[in-house]
């Protein structure tokens, strides 16, 4: 990988350390889940019981992890609906949370 600004390596040792940011895609997708979104975003399942709070997403080859507080791991296929940083409903199979 190469960035535009930075040809040489005496340049790439002056960028060590800069943070790397770039503006948010605007995609008008409903499908979309922004990672972003998710965190600090409290868990309910179909029946309406709080699960715990996103304290992180894992990568996971056959679908990402939500993180709790709680400990436990949900998988993004199970989300039905994100509302950005506050509330997430999951549907999920009976004994995953026990």
């Amino acid at each position: 990988m190469w960035f535009e600004e930075i040809s040489t390596r005496e340049e790439a040792d002056a960028a060590r350390g800069t943070v790397l940011s770039a503006p948010k895609l605007e995609i008008d997708d409903d499908d979309v889940i922004w990672i972003d979104e998710l965190f600090g975003a409290s868990v309910v399942d179909e029946q309406g019981v709080l699960r715990g709070v996103v304290v992180d997403v894992e990568s996971n080859p056959a679908s990402d992890l939500l993180v709790l507080d709680s400990g436990a791991l949900i998988p993004l296929t199970f989300v039905t609906s994100v509302e950005a940083n506050t509330l997430i409903e999951v549907e999920v199979p009976e004994g995953l949370f026990e």
